[in-house]
């Protein structure tokens, strides 16, 4: 068996008290009250539920109730973070009852869902607080009948007492077990005998979202609420003059028409409190297609912005940024990284001397790799509802991040964090996006404005030209081989607007003698935020491809070159600091080239790709086999593997991996935005192209490492090195290499280097 310490962990701080009328209440620093519960199926729920500090709630009807924490997008972990708790609580999964709880900074800290975070960070505390309930539960059952609790069993939310014949159900106990102090040492069950967790457990809101059932942020309503819409300016670095609203206000249902700032001058941003556009010119009506059709009316002049200052906190205290005004054109921040590149760059890792090596090379392979800015482009546009009085404030919608955002909305607000009640929707997509909360603290100042509840709403072209995009990146990687054609030395120097893409300590880092990265960066006033493994994902379609042509002109199959380095990294590593496991990383490309059958004759009729990429402390590789269809490069097949630790719900991870594929195919192909005097020329699907049902993959084959390793990040692994195994499947294809994303644009278009 193995223990958790549940009295010394800052992130499990176990506790219980009584529920009104009988019953138990467990959590740990972290968790949460929830709200009413929805009835559910056929299940006869109590007409009130009471609100606890907590997340496991028994009644006296063995009625379970535990609450999610951390805000759901997709990922499945409304379903597999109440799993956690319900295998060492040891209970039944079918009578489990899974709410989604609000924000509580207090008890729950920043509740995150990002960063492939989710079931890592919560891992430990939810096992040791399903143990300590468990344990507790015993106890008081052992109390009851006059037995030692060590001869109690529990089996699927029941209690035993074999040597006397007794049983009972949780509930029976529940209010006694309350009163039973927390263990210190809490028994986790050991990892092999898991009867919930690594068996897969149907989306426990997979009903309501087929059925329709209102779940997302668009769905919400509140009596007397009214709508706005935000006009934005039609180019990033320009900003508000003047407005005539007169032809607007005489639309049917419009109520307002004002400008706000969302940030003072001087104001003091957090970390996420990312904007694009400061100066509100805001349209508020009775409903979307109304105030829709009245924004139309405005008539606005607008005028250069200018450079701008954006002032942070932080350990160092307040610290100033000048923000360019440059209207950015794509042809001309083409140029900018090409001069930049060419220019010397911050050092980021160096080992050995790979100068000398390159100066004594016999062999050096350079190759030039860049991508645009991609458009995040969630399936629900930005939408968030508030009702701001000078009391209180009750905002509900879909957020990655609502811990992050609290601290902003106290100060704008101007109301006590107590006094602000966050609740999360379902996200209809994050992606990174809904980390930043600008859109939020764009609803509460409305609503306090004009004293009512509202709902702000983005149509897709708002969101798609106001910004927070993917960073435009570039990286020239070098590779010196000496005349056995060994490689001897390596070199990276990526760039990017408005940040470089390159991660210094992982792979190849490490097992290489000679090892270079450095990095370079432009400011810009095209505001960027995280996407789906951020940094990585470019990273790792610049670095993979590279190591292909690295491979042959080696005149090694490139899945036995990367295992070689590996090797090296594993038996005799270079330089400190490496960031991934050689072992874990050679045992996705093994899985691989196995599950895949790599070079088995009966695939010799697919031109295959291979990458391999750790990232979010996971690994990932996928095998991309590729076809001409219809005169267009087509891909058939992807095999998987993955190696994330322990997966709590496989047939979700499997989704989740597919999901990966898919986006990351069509990113790979068209994803790409590019500007004119600061002005987005994709601004809807019609422009912006992403990947079609009969473009994606007809089998995605996914394979895990089966290992006993705690779990970690799965959101966000296997997306980076999909771009890597398509364009080296494009390069068997077409039998030339691309360099440039999105690879379906021609190769003769001006972005080249």
């Amino acid at each position: 068996m193995e223990k958790g310490n549940s009295t010394n962990s800052r992130r499990a701080f176990l506790r219980s008290s009584a529920l009104l009328g009988g019953g138990l209440m467990i959590h740990f620093s972290g968790l949460t009250r929830f709200s009413p519960a929805e009835k559910l199926g056929n299940i006869d729920l109590p007409e009130q539920w009471n609100e606890i500090n907590g997340y496991v709630k028994i009644t006296a009807d063995n009625l379970i109730k535990i609450i999610c924490p951390n805000p759901e997008f997709g990922q499945n972990v409304m379903t597999s973070l109440p799993m956690i708790v319900a295998e060492e609580l040891d209970v039944d999964w079918k009578k489990v009852i899974v709410e989604m709880g609000p924000h509580d900074n207090v008890k729950l800290g920043p509740q995150f869902t990002g960063g492939s975070n989710s079931v890592r960070m919560y891992w430990r505390p939810l096992r040791q607080a399903g143990a300590a309930a468990r344990h507790m539960l015993k106890e008081a059952a052992a109390q009851t009948w006059g037995v030692p609790v060590e001869e109690i069993t529990t089996k699927a939310g029941m209690l035993f007492h074999e040597k006397s014949g007794k049983s009972a159900k949780y509930g029976d106990v529940a209010s006694k077990a309350a009163t039973v102090p927390v263990p210190k040492d809490i028994k986790l069950k050991d990892v092999k005998s898991f009867n919930v967790v690594r068996h897969s457990q149907k989306n426990v809101e997979g009903e309501k979202i087929v059925t329709g059932k209102p779940l997302f942020g668009l769905d919400y309503t509140h009596e007397g609420m009214l709508i706005a819409m935000i006009e934005h300016p039609p180019a990033i670095g320009m900003k508000l003059k003047s407005f005539d609203a007169s032809k607007t206000l005489q639309m049917p249902g419009v109520k307002d028409v004002f400008t706000l700032k969302l940030f003072e001058d001087g104001f003091e941003q957090g970390g996420f409190d990312t904007r694009t556009f400061n100066d509100l010119l805001v349209v508020v009506g009775k409903s979307t297609w109304e105030v829709m059709n009245a924004r139309k009316k405005l008539v606005v002049e607008w005028t250069a912005a200018g450079d701008t200052k954006d002032y942070a906190g932080g350990r160092n205290g307040k610290t100033e940024r000048i923000v360019p005004g440059e209207l950015e054109n794509t042809d001309r921040q083409y140029q900018k990284m090409r001069e930049f590149a060419d220019k010397p760059a911050q050092q980021l890792r160096k080992d050995g001397d790979p100068e000398t090596a390159f100066k004594n090379a016999a062999q050096i392979i350079e190759r030039t790799y860049t991508a645009p800015f991609l458009a995040h482009n969630c399936m629900e546009p930005m939408n968030f509802f508030a009702h701001v009085t000078d009391e209180k404030a009750l905002l509900v919608g879909p957020l990655q991040a609502p811990g992050w955002t609290e601290p902003t909305l106290v100060k704008l607000l101007n109301l006590p964090a107590d006094k602000i009640e966050i609740q999360m929707t379902r996200m209809g997509g994050g992606f990174g996006r809904r980390a930043y909360g600008h859109y939020l603290m764009e609803a509460a100042l409305i609503s306090k404005k004009v004293k009512a509840p509202i709902k702000l709403m983005y149509t897709r072209e708002d969101d798609m030209t106001y910004g927070v995009y993917r960073p435009m990146y570039t990286a020239t990687y070098r590779a010196a081989l000496d005349a056995n054609k060994n490689l001897i030395a390596f070199h990276v120097k990526g760039g990017g607007i408005p940040e470089h893409p390159i991660h210094a300590n992982r792979f190849p880092a490490g097992a290489v003698d000679n090892y270079l990265a450095e990095g370079w960066q432009i400011p810009s006033n095209i505001t960027t935020g995280a996407f789906r493994a951020p940094r990585s994902n470019f990273n790792a379609a610049a670095e993979q491809s590279f190591l292909d042509e690295v491979a042959e002109a080696m005149g090694k199959d490139p899945i036995e070159f990367r295992l070689e380095l590996l090797k090296r990294a594993k038996e005799t590593p270079v330089g400190k600091n490496n960031e991934y496991d050689a072992d874990r990383y050679a045992g996705v490309l093994k899985l691989i080239r196995d599950k895949s059958g790599w070079n088995k004759p009966e695939n010799k009729k697919y031109n295959r790709g291979v990458a391999a990429y750790f990232c979010h402390s996971s690994y990932a590789a996928h095998v991309v086999d590729m076809v001409m269809k219809d005169g267009q490069p087509y891909v058939e097949r992807v095999f998987s593997a993955m190696d994330c630790g322990i997966v709590v719900n496989p047939d979700a991870a499997t989704n989740m991996v597919q999901g990966a594929v898919v986006d990351g195919i069509g990113n790979a192909f068209y994803g790409g935005l590019i500007h004119k005097d600061g002005v987005a020329q994709q601004n809807n699907f019609n422009k912006y192209r992403i990947i079609r049902i009969n473009e994606a993959p007809k089998k995605i084959d996914v394979s895990f490492v089966q290992n006993d390793i705690d779990p970690t990040g799965l959101g966000e692994p296997p997306f980076p090195p999909v771009f890597g195994a398509v364009a080296n499947a494009l390069y068997k294809t077409l039998g030339n290499r691309l360099y440039q994303q999105p690879f379906a644009v021609p190769v003769t278009d001006k972005r080249a280097f």
